[in-house]
């Protein structure tokens, strides 16, 4: 018996990748950069087996905050640190978070404490803000956590290439109520701008000079 359940362990996956950074604009002045964050697993772990989100680097420094709270004397990895000349429009320091951000997540998805939180549930397969991620892993909101969830469609034609996805892998959307990760890219933007605190940034003025 012993046998049978550690060949189902050993037979689970949780496949993570972060990617697709795109320049938010939240007004006339400020903007901020967000990453596609997609899971693909087989895990029981998890409500949903297939799904995408977008987060920024606040929101990851928060999800590990709460993490670490919860994870005792575990020390969780670091992640990449805060850059008060960080550039929007930097491909490069871009990509080096970008790295350090799915270095984190490919390191703390292996740690059995920590997939028992339901915040990390709600930060991977849902798109609620960090305020109303609070509140519904406290029980404050009229929805559950698995609720939240599955509101939250996946898309997979967000997996750009088909051998992203095991084989026999069903590739038909579902339905998704989540905003739309159809804002431009990263480097389409002629605004040059640069983050002083975190990944936010207030926007130059488009007037000619």
């Amino acid at each position: 018996m012993e046998d049978v359940i550690d060949n189902v362990m050993r037979q689970e996956f949780v496949s993570v990748w972060v990617r697709d950074p795109q320049i938010q604009k939240e007004d006339f002045w400020h903007a901020h950069i967000d990453y596609e964050v997609c899971i693909n697993t087989n895990s029981m772990c998890f409500t949903k087996k297939i799904s995408c989100v977008r987060r920024r680097y606040s929101e990851f420094v928060w999800l590990r905050q709460r993490l670490q709270e919860n994870a005792l004397l575990a020390e969780l990895p670091r992640l990449p640190p805060k850059n008060p000349f960080f550039s929007l429009n930097s491909a490069q320091q871009v990509s080096q978070r970008m790295k350090g951000l799915q270095e984190f997540l490919d390191v703390i998805l292996q740690n059995p404490v920590v997939l028992s939180d339901s915040r990390l549930h709600l930060f991977l397969q849902s798109q609620l803000s960090v305020a109303k991620m609070e509140a519904c892993a406290s029980g404050q909101t009229r929805f559950s956590v698995d609720q939240a969830i599955q509101r939250c469609g996946c898309e997979f034609r967000r997996f750009h290439f088909a051998e992203e996805l095991p084989e026999g892998e069903d590739k038909a959307c579902c339905d998704s109520d989540c905003e739309s990760t159809s804002s431009s890219g990263l480097g389409q933007s002629s605004e040059a701008v640069t983050a002083s605190e975190e990944d936010r940034t207030p926007c130059p003025s488009t007037k000619s000079s």
